[in-house]
C-alpha cells in the first residue's frame, strides 16, 4: 500500500516558515511553564507516598476524593486504573513508615464500609530519591542524545549528525512546551511529569531518530544519482520518496497511542500524550528541522551535493567557460 505516490512538494522552500512556526510554540510553551503553570511533578520526582488498590465492587471516585479529603489528605491524586476497581492514590505527605498509608487505607474503610479492597502495591519515596531521580531523568535524556550524535557521526556526514541531534533537541523542546499549553488550556488531564513520562521522552527520541535516518538514508542515495542538481531539489526528492513510508509508520503507531490515550485510564494518560505529540513532531522535524539544518548548512558552505566543488567555484567556471566561447 502507498499513499502519496509520486509527490513534488516543495518542503524545503517553506522551510524558514516552520522554523518560525517551531519558535513561536517553544517560546509560548516556556512562558507558560516559567509564569503561569508549570508541569506537575509526580511522586516519582517530587517524593510522597502511593498506593493502588484493587475493590471487591466498583467505587465512585468522587465519593473516595470525599473520604480523602475529610481524612485530612485534601487535593489527594485518585486515578482509576482502566476500571473502575482499580485505583492509584497518591499524595506528598510523607511520614515515618507506613503511617501515611495505614491512615489512607483507615479513612477509606471508615468512610467507604462494605467495599472492601487490597492493596496491590504501596510505594513511598523521599525528597532525596526524587532530587536523584529528577537529575537521573536529564542526564538519561542528555546521554542518549550524544550517543546519537556519535552514531550517526560515523553512519552520515557530521553535519547530519548534528541536524539530527538538533531536530530531537527540537522534539523535547517542543514537546515540553505542548505539554505545558495542554495543561494549562485543559487542566482536566491531569498531566504530569512522572517515570511514565520520562519513557514517553525517550522513546519519542527513538523514534524521531529511526525517522529521520529514513530520511537521510535516501537522501544519501540521492547524493550520488543527482550530482549537480540543485541541493533543495535533491532533498525534496528525498523527502518525497520516503513520505509514504514516513505517513504510514507514523500514522499506524499514533493511531494505537491515541487509543491508549481515550482508553488507557488516567494513569497512562500522561504517557500516552507525550508520545502521541512526540510522534507528530518527531515526523514534522525530520523534514523541517533536520533535513533543513542540512541544506542550511550546505548553502551557507557553499557546497552542492555530492560534489567537493563549491557554488562559487562552479560559478567562476561556466562564467570563463562563456568568456572562452
Amino acid at each position: 500500500m502507498r499513499l502519496f505516490e509520486n509527490t513534488n512538494y516543495d518542503f524545503l522552500g517553506k522551510r524558514k516558515k516552520f522554523y518560525l512556526v517551531s519558535a513561536a510554540i517553544i517560546i509560548f510553551g516556556f512562558i507558560i511553564l516559567f509564569t503561569t503553570k508549570s508541569i506537575p511533578l509526580g511522586i516519582d520526582f517530587s517524593g510522597g507516598t502511593e498506593l493502588q488498590l484493587k475493590f471487591e465492587n466498583d467505587v465512585n471516585i468522587s465519593d473516595l476524593r470525599t473520604a480523602m479529603d475529610e481524612e485530612g489528605f485534601a487535593g489527594m491524586e485518585i486515578k482509576t486504573m482502566g476500571t473502575e476497581q482499580d485505583v492509584l492514590l497518591r499524595t506528598p505527605m510523607q511520614e515515618d513508615g507506613t503511617l501515611v498509608a495505614d491512615k489512607i487505607q483507615e479513612g477509606i474503610k471508615k468512610n467507604i464500609p462494605g467495599n472492601n479492597f487490597e492493596v496491590l502495591r504501596s510505594d513511598k519515596v523521599g525528597p532525596k530519591i526524587g532530587a536523584e531521580l529528577r537529575r537521573n531523568a536529564l542526564f538519561a535524556i542528555l546521554f542518549s542524545l550524544i550517543a546519537i550524535l556519535i552514531y550517526l557521526s560515523f553512519r552520515f556526514q557530521f553535519m547530519f549528525a548534528v541536524g539530527a541531534v538538533v531536530a530531537l533537541f527540537h522534539d523535547v523542546l517542543i514537546t515540553i512546551a505542548i505539554i505545558a499549553i495542554a495543561d494549562f488550556v485543559f487542566p482536566g488531564l491531569r498531566l504530569e511529569f512522572n517515570q511514565s513520562m520520562l519513557a514517553a521522552f525517550l522513546t519519542l527520541v527513538g523514534f524521531s531518530s529511526n525517522d529521520t535516518v529514513i530520511v537521510f538514508d535516501r537522501i544519501r542515495e540521492n547524493m550520488k544519482i543527482y550530482k549537480n542538481e540543485n541541493i533543495i531539489d535533491v532533498m525534496n526528492k528525498s523527502v518525497n520518496a520516503t513520505l509514504s513510508r514516513t505517513i504510514i509508520t507514523s500514522g499506524t503507531v499514533f493511531l494505537t497511542v491515541f487509543v491508549l490515550f481515550l482508553f488507557g485510564g488516567e494513569v497512562n494518560r500522561s504517557f500516552a500524550f507525550t508520545f502521541a505529540v512526540g510522534i507528530i513532531t518527531g515526523t514534522y522535524s525530520s523534514v523541517f528541522v533536520a533535513s533543513a539544518f542540512v541544506v542550511d548548512w550546505k548553502l551557507r558552505s557553499g557546497q552542492t551535493l555530492g560534489s567537493t566543488k563549491t557554488v562559487k567555484q562552479r560559478s567562476k567556471i561556466n562564467t570563463q567557460k562563456k568568456v572562452n566561447a
